[in-house]
């Protein structure tokens, strides 16, 4: 069973960075063959009061496609060895304010499937 471990939401100030981290956790007793294998990634976020909204969002080995609102200010990287995906957000205005899911389509001996993390919160104060 694969679960998603979010961390790195934080308050930050107008013009900071935080990075936040999703990991892919199985239990420690998998075989190899069973092991999660990262197919794509995408971040989500949901300020109060609106809808969720896509952030960024790529393949393993492919192209990012990023929000209009955080292109040229958020980069997204995966680590496939670590199952973790990462979201740099650089120069944080405080639109950037809300709750960030991770969403990862991977695969393990049982076949291909899609996990949502918890969702970390971000506030940025200005």
């Amino acid at each position: 069973q694969v679960q998603l471990a979010e961390s790195g939401g934080g308050l930050v100030q107008a013009g900071g960075s935080l990075t936040l981290s999703c990991a892919a956790v199985q239990s420690r007793d998998i075989t190899s063959e069973s092991r999660f294998s990262l197919h794509a990634m995408a971040w989500y976020r949901q300020a109060p009061g609106k809808e969720r909204e896509l952030v960024a969002r790529g393949v393993v080995g492919g192209v990012r496609d990023f929000a209009e609102p955080v292109k040229g200010r958020f980069a997204m990287s995966s680590d496939n060895d670590k199952s973790t995906v990462y979201l740099q957000m650089n120069s944080l205005k405080p639109e950037d304010t809300g709750v960030y899911y991770c969403n990862l389509v991977g695969a393990t001996a049982r076949g291909r499937s899609e996990y949502w993390g918890q969702g970390t919160q971000v506030t940025v104060s200005s």
